[in-house]
């Protein structure tokens, strides 16, 4: 079965680093990939994605020029590198995929892993 497993969250001070990892298992056909997080409220804020084939990526403008999205298909891994983070980066961070092209365009995400913690003070 599918299955997306975050890792990589902590806490740091504003200015600090952190790279998330999401391992995927169960879902070789992937189309897109993204990170999304939620602070504490109902909205989740995409953050990044990007495309399995083409690795084109788009980002949120809170935080481009500041993260960045990678795909390492050969270890059915997405990384998402945090730099300058700020306190309002503090929320569950959540990897997700989807393997329909036309989901991906809407970034209808059909698979989520659990969340990893990101705290920035």
């Amino acid at each position: 079965h599918v299955q997306l497993v975050e890792s990589g969250g902590g806490s740091v001070e504003a200015g600090g680093s952190l790279t998330l990892s999401c391992a995927v298992s169960g879902y070789d056909n992937r189309h897109c990939m993204g990170w999304f997080r939620q602070a504490p409220g109902p909205e989740r804020e995409r953050v990044a994605r990007i495309y399995t084939g083409s690795l084109g990526a788009a980002y949120a403008a809170s935080v481009k020029g500041r993260f960045t999205i990678s795909l390492d298909n050969a270890k059915n891994t997405l990384y998402l590198q945090m730099n300058n983070l700020k306190p309002e980066d503090t929320g569950m961070y959540y990897c997700a995929a989807e393997s329909s092209p036309l989901r991906c365009t809407r970034e209808d995400f059909g698979y989520w892993g659990q969340g990893t913690q990101v705290a920035v003070s």
